[in-house]
């Protein structure tokens, strides 16, 4: 894509977050688009975001799920930007007409206090960690779920550039050392209206919740970023997601590790 198509792209979501509306698939737009170009598309919104006085809290991952990769046809994660009015404390209304299409995913989620860039280990992930934290991630998207006209799916370009399909962070309040418990056997009883809708583990994350903050580390020094300090990273999902009209409430229930919800008015 040329820089003007990358900034047309940019300028279009925008825009439909703005206006809560959805734009056509970029993978058909551009058929040519590459990984490269979607992450283009998310930075030139970053920096339109952050000129309109935004921050950055830190970052998503997202697709780290052998289903939802096999799902895609792809072989890697995706990630995306949290920015501070995403943040959401538990037990949050969300009021009417935020989002567009809302969904949920129950996640651990890791607080930074040191930074990390490029080719890390586990326990470099771990020695920068000050904790980690139940929590739930809101999904929108400001693109076709998929084409009306050809019925083709979104594919990880489109999801890329509409920033990892993220939308908002919900913190339990708990907080734990990183290495106090092992996160593979670390999991979530979910309930929608409090009928149970989804479990599952850490180790559905890359086999280890730790790895995913590993693999966000190296794609972000591939593009001159890193993780800061103080910064609250996604590491992926452990359900599927999970749909929220008006009058959804959901509630995560991580056992000894904490718990987290959210309602959508």
């Amino acid at each position: 894509m040329t820089p003007e198509e990358i900034d047309i792209a940019a300028a279009d979501l925008l825009a439909a977050e703005d206006d809560r509306t959805q734009i056509g698939l970029l993978s058909i737009r551009h058929p040519g688009i590459t990984l490269d170009d979607a992450y283009a598309i998310q930075s030139a919104q970053m920096a339109q975001k952050l000129a309109a006085g935004r921050k950055v809290i830190g970052w998503k991952i997202g697709l780290t799920s052998r289903v939802m990769q096999e799902a895609l046809g792809i072989d890697t994660p995706d990630s995306g930007v949290l920015y501070d009015d995403m943040l959401f404390q538990t037990g949050a209304a969300v009021s009417k007409g935020r989002f567009i299409q809302p969904r949920v995913e129950a996640e651990i989620a890791f607080v930074m206090k040191a930074p990390i860039d490029g080719t890390v280990t586990r326990d470099d992930v771990l020695a920068a960690t000050q904790a980690v934290v139940p929590s739930l991630e809101i999904l929108d998207t400001r693109i076709l779920r998929s084409d009306p006209a050809t019925g083709q799916l979104r594919q990880i370009f489109d999801t890329v550039a509409d920033n990892a399909a993220n939308a908002g962070i919900v913190l339990g309040r708990e907080r734990h050392l990183p290495d106090a418990k092992d996160l593979r056997w670390t999991g979530a009883i979910v309930r929608k209206n409090g009928e149970v809708v989804a479990t599952g583990l850490g180790a559905a994350v890359l086999d280890d919740p730790v790895m995913g903050i590993v693999w966000l580390a190296r794609r972000m020094g591939k593009y001159g970023q890193r993780i800061e300090a103080g910064q609250v990273i996604l590491s992926g999902s452990f359900i599927a997601p999970i749909e929220c009209p008006p009058g959804t409430t959901v509630d995560a229930d991580f056992g000894s590790f904490g718990s987290v919800s959210i309602s959508f008015n």
